[in-house]
């Protein structure tokens, strides 16, 4: 595979308000037909992926982009080729999609496209598409249900803890759905209970709330299986040679600091990253910045969502997705 020539192509999620996302149905004269993908194309020599997506999208199913941000660019393996496909979110657009290449079209639920593709598995059989999803039409489903805002908590001790659900309790109710428990610096000896104790407690209110929490893996082992998953330190996932063995819905979160740290954490399975820093943070004063274009650069090819870390806030998520990311990461301006 790795002397095969790679096709870029541009993929466009295109969704509505309401959370829909469009699906066009390979036409009979294209390699797989009857599968269904997103629509896009390939890029022309000189084009950008947005010029490229822009292109295809108003070729192929009549409308013209207002507005697209670029996501996830992720390499997959056909048996007989080799796309690289640069996943953009399409949020705005003037007319209405029409399969002008006489497709098919139609609006699905993602969450539950996911289900029913992985329900029906592939045995990548061209002639037998069985109203089927092409293979990398899953990855940007499943990444589709991850939220775009982390929030990350930074309590200190057992004292400023009522403090903090109260601040957790307003960001639920705002509409957070994935917290971090860290506590690197939590007291030691008498009082290193009070901190499962706070685990314990964030852990309930997120669960009412329908959130997912997600321990950091300088806290025990044993509490990742208690919560919905790890996020692991870039320190902890570079020693690991396959994914935490963790429930299969649990989730696997990695901190990265450099591109390669986004590549392993691929490797390893991990179902997002988080880079950072990309600016400037009261909690690490002096520390280098990546700047938003060492952070695009990171995560160039990432294979996976990654969140931006460092000096985020609403403020900022609209240059964060301008980058390619997936959302924004953050502790005081998030809880």
């Amino acid at each position: 595979m790795t002397d095969r020539k790679i096709i870029d192509v541009a993929a466009g999620l295109l969704l509505r308000g309401d959370g829909s996302l469009l699906l066009g149905q390979r036409p009979e004269d294209k390699p797989w037909p009857g599968w269904w993908e997103l629509p896009g194309g390939k890029l022309e020599p000189g084009e950008t992926v947005l010029q490229a997506l822009a292109r295809e999208l108003h070729e192929e199913i009549g409308i013209r982009v207002t507005q697209a941000w670029p996501w996830v660019t992720y390499v997959h393996h056909y048996p007989h080729s080799t796309v690289r496909l640069a996943f953009c979110q399409v949020t705005a657009w003037e007319g209405e999609p029409a399969g002008l290449e006489n497709q098919q079209l139609r609006w699905v639920e993602p969450a539950q496209a996911l289900a029913d593709a992985l329900r029906q598995g592939h045995d990548l059989d061209p002639d037998k598409p069985d109203g089927r999803v092409l293979p990398a039409t899953i990855p940007p489903l499943r990444w589709l249900q991850l939220p775009t805002t982390y929030g990350i908590s930074a309590i200190g001790s057992p004292s400023y803890l009522p403090s903090f659900l109260q601040r957790l309790d307003v960001a639920l109710a705002g509409g957070l759905k994935l917290v971090q428990l860290r506590e690197p610096n939590w007291p030691e000896g008498p009082g290193a209970e009070s901190l499962r104790a706070a685990f314990i407690q964030m852990r309930e209110r997120c669960r009412i709330a329908g959130a997912r929490l997600l321990i950091n893996s300088t806290h025990p082992a044993s509490w990742w299986h208690e919560a919905d998953g790890v996020h692991l330190r870039s320190a902890d996932a570079v020693v690991m040679q396959d994914r935490p063995d963790l429930p299969s819905d649990a989730l696997v979160g990695v901190s990265a600091h450099t591109q390669g740290d986004i590549t392993h954490a691929r490797r390893i399975g991990a179902d997002f990253a988080v880079l950072g820093s990309v600016l400037a943070t009261p909690s690490h004063p002096g520390e280098p910045e990546l700047s938003w274009a060492g952070f695009a650069e990171g995560l160039r090819d990432a294979g996976l969502p990654v969140f931006a870390l460092g000096g985020q806030s609403e403020a900022t998520r609209a240059i964060a997705r301008a980058h390619g990311a997936h959302g924004i990461a953050g502790i005081r301006a998030i809880i």
